[in-house]
């Protein structure tokens, strides 16, 4: 008989001691179960087969999917405010997020959002994101080097919104703390209100996200 598979699933007749190479045919036997194994393995594709309806290529399309999903969120908001009148780094309390990769290939994206002031017009902030104890994602230019991002308050006792965002490759599956630093090149920068004005006050985010290689 022909394979009835993949469409259906074979009926095999096995062989006893007692039967002659005849009944069943020991011919037809061998007949079957090569139709059997060549239908399992045509189903089943060979290595890296471009044949759509195999298995090995269907695998090959969900892994390709996989590659750049987010495997992981978490966040942390900070909602009171954060003061420095430091000229070197300092780190924003409050603004850190711990995050244990799955695999040591995933990418991590952080994203960092809130509202910047100074007391000063002539001064402005600085910002710069840390892994553990590792600086990331600052640039080389300028005369000040080695800053991931500056805020340029216009006017003193203003507040201007800030987003930072970096993607970063830990290489890693321990956890891993990703955080902000601040720093100021004088007067008293703030975070979560604009400069000196107590009454007013917004959120400051650290969302961290895994996402697979």
């Amino acid at each position: 008989m022909a394979t009835n598979f993949p469409a259906s699933l074979d009926t095999l007749t096995n062989p006893t001691s007692s039967d002659s190479l005849s009944s069943p045919s020991h011919s037809a036997q061998h007949a079957n179960v090569n139709d059997a194994v060549e239908a399992l393995q045509a189903k089943v594709g060979a290595d890296s087969s471009a044949v759509t309806t195999s298995l090995d290529y269907k695998v090959a399309q969900l892994e390709a999917i996989s590659h750049g999903k987010i495997l992981q969120v978490v966040s942390t908001t900070k909602t009171n405010t954060f003061t420095t009148t430091s000229t070197s780094y300092v780190d924003v309390t409050g603004v850190s997020q711990a995050i244990t990769p799955t695999s040591a290939t995933s990418k991590v994206l952080i994203i960092i959002t809130g509202v910047t002031g100074q007391t000063s017009n002539a001064d402005l902030n600085r910002f710069n994101i840390v892994r553990d104890s590792t600086n990331i994602g600052q640039s080389t230019g300028g005369a000040t080097a080695n800053e991931t991002s500056f805020i340029y308050p216009l006017v003193a006792n203003v507040g201007v919104p800030f987003a930072i965002s970096f993607l970063d490759s830990p290489a890693t599956t321990s956890a891993t703390t990703y955080k902000l630093q601040m720093a100021v090149s004088g007067g008293t920068g703030t975070i979560g209100r604009h400069g000196e004005n107590s009454n007013s006050g917004a959120i400051t985010t650290i969302t961290v996200m895994e996402v697979s290689a």
